[in-house]
């Protein structure tokens, strides 16, 4: 199996992962209550995607 003949630099080796970052998540507001959600999920304050209640909320 090959292995490298000399080591990588470091300006080398960070210039190939700066693609990698962190991401915030993306977030909406929830239709049905008006809470900030995250988009895709359930609404953790009432319970409700899609129009539908999918979980009762712990108080």
């Amino acid at each position: 199996m090959p292995n490298p003949k000399r080591k990588m630099s470091r300006t080398r080796r960070d210039k190939r992962r700066t693609h990698y970052k962190a991401v915030a998540p993306s977030v909406g507001s929830c239709p049905n209550c008006g809470e900030v959600k995250l988009n895709h999920n359930a609404c953790p304050s009432c319970g409700y995607y899609a129009g539908r209640s999918m979980f009762l909320p712990k108080k």
